[in-house]
């Protein structure tokens, strides 16, 4: 992955895409206000008017933008818009937050798209497997451990190389409501720690390998 310009310990600039609730962009946004995530969100990115998760870069007062799936004739042209937007905040990275259409990633963001998924890919992923029907797949197959991973994303579901992935038990008597939260709880440490590996710039992808340098000694 090419490096990013952090001149002056600059934050990294990430453009956050959402579909629903929002609550991955409010884990980041808490991250960065406490000092955990050296970054900066310019623009948020929504494929839907009714996603809640706007309320949330409303009250942070970050930009907004509405990308519909339906005002586009292709994926190509609905993903050029995308980019377009993402380019003009200057964004280094594009994180999908709960973003529930598809995208087509150009050829300078290869390796600068981040998404999560509720599972340990690639168990319990591809099309079709997103939010509860993740959980419900994993309680209908008795497995006793899931997780979740965080990945750069290319142009098939669910399939770019793997940066960071933390498993989360299956419990007896585990529901859907509570299976999902215990997930959940684990994306909102997962995703900003492979966020901040980025902004550190020790993440490289040889292949379908991430590697991660290690932290340099304090100074």
């Amino acid at each position: 992955m090419k490096p990013f310009d952090l001149s002056q310990n600059r934050p990294m600039r990430i453009a956050v895409l959402i579909s629903g609730t929002g609550r991955t962009l409010r884990n980041l946004l808490q991250r960065v206000a406490s000092g955990q995530l050296h970054a900066e969100i310019p623009v948020v990115i929504a494929s839907t008017p009714s996603a809640r998760g706007l309320q949330y870069a409303e009250k942070a007062a970050i930009p907004l933008t509405m990308v519909e799936r339906k005002d586009f004739a292709s994926l190509g042209a609905y993903g050029e818009a995308i980019f377009r937007h993402v380019r003009a905040a200057g964004a280094d990275l594009v994180i999908l937050a709960g973003f529930f259409r598809r995208i087509v990633v150009p050829d300078d963001f290869v390796n600068h798209v981040v998404a999560i998924h509720p599972s340990l890919i690639p168990a319990f992923c591809g099309r079709g497997f997103y939010s509860h029907r993740v959980h419900e797949a994993v309680l209908e197959y008795g497995v006793k451990v899931t997780g979740c991973t965080v990945h750069f994303i290319d142009n098939e579901y669910d399939h770019g190389p793997v940066i960071l992935q933390m498993d989360v038990p299956v419990l007896e008597g585990d529901t859907l409501d509570s299976l999902e939260a215990r997930v959940f709880a684990t994306e909102c440490e997962a995703f900003p720690k492979a966020l901040e590996l980025i902004a550190e710039g020790r993440v490289s992808v040889e292949g379908r390998r991430v590697k991660i340098a290690p932290a340099p000694p304090p100074k």
